[in-house]
């Protein structure tokens, strides 16, 4: 059974989570498990290098936003309560973060661990990772500091892999595909299909994983994933990120009709309208009867300020589909 851990390494939630699934698992009786991290990201603006948390803290707009985590709570005492659950989980004695750090070459390298030797190399670097962020207050974001904790997960070839640009497209990737299937929350545990959202007790997980374990989720091709990712995030409203998951799809798939139009969709909302036209154009000849494709189609030649030719392809359209009318 395999259980993903979506997640972000600054997130210390994720490193709480990390031990309450070890705890669950110790008493698990079920399958043979195989955990498996995913990247999540939850400050894709934070830099590299990192800057000292502590001044991040004092700026006004930052407290505003962290009082949201815990409305009850300042973020001081939202952050000795999170010090205590730590410590209580063994994680300490010394705990907290030095640095807002970005964490993207971080999830590079414990994708690359994955890749090298698979996840039992991947949960280790995982681990070294989060000790350099909570427990060493290093930065994260340096080379330097990260070739130093895959050293020390015994991943030694690991900072080079990353100075030559590794696992960038991978985690990219990865990261879509999550905000596609709906991962909002680190750490989010995904088993068959199931999820369990964020670091709970350790026998909450426990059921989660019972129950999940009899679950079958359908299997469906690669290819079938990828394009179903794509169209959720278009439907998010982020249709350069289902661009990202398409290329490939457009270059071993680029005769499919479906993928054609999803690409041709997302090149019309992000005003790539040129690349929508040489998409539509063919289909619309080879399909005069699709009602949608004539829509798009004279959506984008309208947007180009072609009223003329755009009025064709509406008329078509409302002519076969009265609701395309107007």
């Amino acid at each position: 059974m395999r259980i993903e851990i979506w997640a972000d390494v600054v997130c210390p939630w994720a490193y709480i989570g990390k031990r309450r699934l070890e705890r669950a698992l110790a008493s698990w009786e079920g399958d043979p498990v195989e955990v498996v991290w995913r990247p999540y990201r939850i400050d894709p603006s934070a830099p590299t290098p990192g800057e000292p948390l502590a001044e991040v803290l004092r700026d006004p707009m930052v407290d505003a936003a962290l009082r949201g985590c815990a409305p009850h709570l300042t973020p001081g005492e939202n952050r000795e309560r999170v010090s205590r659950i730590a410590l209580a989980e063994g994680l300490g004695p010394r705990w907290g973060a030095g640095w807002r750090a970005s964490s993207h070459d971080a999830h590079r390298l414990i994708a690359l661990a994955e890749d090298a030797s698979g996840p039992q190399l991947q949960d280790a670097v995982a681990e070294e990772v989060m000790r350099a962020h909570f427990v060493d207050a290093l930065d994260i974001s340096l080379p330097a500091v990260l070739d130093e904790v895959s050293r020390r997960a015994g991943f030694p070839a690991g900072g080079g892999l990353l100075a030559d640009g590794g696992g960038d497209t991978n985690v990219r990737e990865l990261v879509l595909r999550g905000r596609a299937a709906g991962v909002a929350t680190s750490p989010t545990f995904v088993v068959n299909g199931a999820a369990l959202r964020g670091a709970q007790p350790p026998e909450v997980i426990h059921a989660f994983l019972a129950e999940a374990a009899g679950r079958s989720p359908r299997q469906v091709p690669e290819e079938v994933e990828r394009l179903r990712h794509a169209e959720a995030l278009l439907d998010l409203g982020d249709p350069l990120g289902a661009l990202t998951l398409l290329r490939p799809l457009l270059d071993s798939h680029g005769d499919d009709r479906g993928t054609r139009l999803l690409a041709a969709r997302a090149y019309f909302h992000s005003a790539q309208l040129n690349r929508a036209l040489r998409i539509l154009e063919p289909l619309a000849a080879q399909a005069p009867d699709d009602s949608y494709v004539q829509l798009l189609l004279g959506r984008t030649l309208q947007r180009q300020g072609e009223a003329g030719r755009a009025a064709v392809h509406l008329r078509l359209a409302a002519a076969m589909s009265p609701d395309y009318a107007g």
